[in-house]
């Protein structure tokens, strides 16, 4: 396991910061595999969502090598996705953890939202009815530079969401961060309407690991972590969850250390 630099509890949230982002990888993973295996012991499949950003990256690759999983019993979901884009699209976010994850593991489901370009509001009927049918186990996330969730920008997060997927508009910043991960060229590139897992969706499941690391997201952890719990910061609502880590490195927490 790795070392902490420094860890401590805000509220519900368990907090703890890593030298780098190859640590806070491979320590997220170590945790996230832990939790796997027991829920394995306890039950017949596992349900988990996966978020699509090189924010995970670092994660990814780690879990991939844990050991003694049974993937073959773990159906996956992903969070969030485009409308408007080929489905051969490269930044598709299926198509990211599909090359990043979903292909290197002998999972017994992968459940694509928005898989053949639907784009209507009839998909996010149809990819709520598998997360009632399949309710999610474990949440894989970060935190957006703006402090979202998933495709919650603040202006259309809803802690009281009454449905669990729909289209949002992506603000500004959002798209921005597009930008900055490398996904797009301009801002101009980034699709205006994705699919969304909405805030009750992501927060439902019983764990929740939520890997964050950058310079570019200290901002963000710093609102996380010091502002009123509000749909003002979507991040914030992870202080209610019962079982929530938020994993960092040096640069994500500057503004915290």
């Amino acid at each position: 396991m790795m070392t902490t630099i420094k860890e401590f509890l805000k509220d519900n949230l368990q907090v703890k910061i890593y030298s780098d982002r190859r640590e806070m990888g491979t320590s997220a993973a170590n945790f996230a595999a832990q939790c796997l295996r027991e829920l394995l012991r306890q039950k017949e499949e596992v349900n988990i969502i996966f978020a699509a950003a090189a924010s995970q990256l670092e994660f990814l690759e780690a879990i991939i090598l844990e050991k003694d999983i049974e993937w073959n019993r773990v159906n996956a979901f992903h969070m969030d996705e485009y409308t408007g884009l080929p489905v051969s699209h490269p930044q598709r976010f299926g198509n990211f953890l599909n090359e990043k994850i979903f292909s290197k593991l002998p999972l017994k489901k992968v459940y694509y939202l928005n898989e053949d370009g639907d784009d209507t509001g009839a998909e996010s009927t149809r990819y709520a009815a598998l997360l009632q049918k399949m309710p999610p186990d474990i949440t894989f996330m970060g935190i957006g530079e703006n402090t979202h969730l998933a495709f919650n920008d603040p202006h259309v997060a809803d802690f009281n969401d009454p449905v669990l997927v729909k289209i949002i508009d992506l603000d500004e910043p959002c798209k921005l961060q597009q930008v900055h991960d490398g996904c797009f060229a301009t801002i101009a590139d980034v699709p205006s309407y994705a699919y969304t897992l909405t805030i009750p969706a992501l927060l439902q499941s019983a764990h929740i690991f939520c890997m964050v690391p950058g310079k570019n997201k200290a901002q963000a952890v710093k609102y996380t972590l010091t502002e009123d719990i509000s749909a003002k910061y979507p991040s914030t609502s992870l202080r209610n969850h019962p079982d929530a880590i938020l994993f960092l490195d040096q640069d994500s927490a500057a503004f915290i250390l």
